[in-house]
């Protein structure tokens, strides 16, 4: 047989689909939302902690429930658990750096964790200012979704290179924490982030 083809050049590609269908509870094991300790009983990390909670919603306001939240961030002293960082500065064994949390029936989730430092410097860009990515998946979306996640009144915010990409004000508002006026019950910082996917009041979300 010598049809000039090989077997890739008749191969069908595989059909895409939508993230999903479902994501059993198992997915998410006990205190992986809390980023302050490794596991329950573990020390706790060094820096501010914070009550970091939102809520995710879709057109119209619907909330979106059973969705996954990943969250991933630097410690106290702005470094990252990933090989491209090879600063020669601290590095927090304590703390997780990276959580997940699911949505309950009214698109809440919540996380506990710390106050990020600033990430590393990029001689084109300049300094990321203290921020948490944030990645969604859950059933109909047709890929994960990943945005980021900047704290108020932060005066390094000006300089961030991504929030300086954004030429509408409005836009860099939306990737904003809000800081509420009254601590969570251990005296934590609390912070309010709430995501919207489609419509009016859409959060910006980045190419992954």
């Amino acid at each position: 047989m010598d049809s000039g083809m090989s077997r890739a050049d008749t191969t069908p590609p595989t059909a895409s689909q939508t993230v999903g269908p479902f994501f059993p509870p198992h997915l998410i094991r006990p205190g992986a939302n809390d980023l302050t300790r490794r596991r329950p009983g573990a020390p706790t990390a060094e820096g501010e902690p914070i009550h970091l909670s939102g809520r995710i919603t879709q057109e119209g306001g619907r909330p979106i429930g059973n969705l996954i939240v990943e969250i991933w961030q630097a410690d106290h002293y702005g470094r990252f658990l990933h090989p491209a960082d090879r600063r020669n500065t601290p590095v927090d064994r304590n703390f997780a750096f990276w959580g997940r949390a699911a949505t309950d029936a009214e698109g809440r989730y919540a996380f506990r964790t710390i106050t990020p430092g600033a990430g590393p410097a990029s001689p084109e860009d300049g300094v990321d200012a203290p921020h948490i990515a944030f990645t969604l998946l859950g059933s109909g979306l047709m890929r994960r979704l990943v945005t980021r996640m900047y704290f108020p009144d932060e005066p390094r915010n000006t300089h961030d290179p991504l929030l300086r990409s954004l030429a509408d004000d409005t836009l860099r508002q939306r990737l904003c924490a809000r800081l509420l006026d009254r601590p969570d019950a251990s005296g934590a910082q609390s912070l309010v982030f709430d995501i919207v996917l489609r419509g009016p009041g859409e959060t910006p979300f980045l190419a992954d």
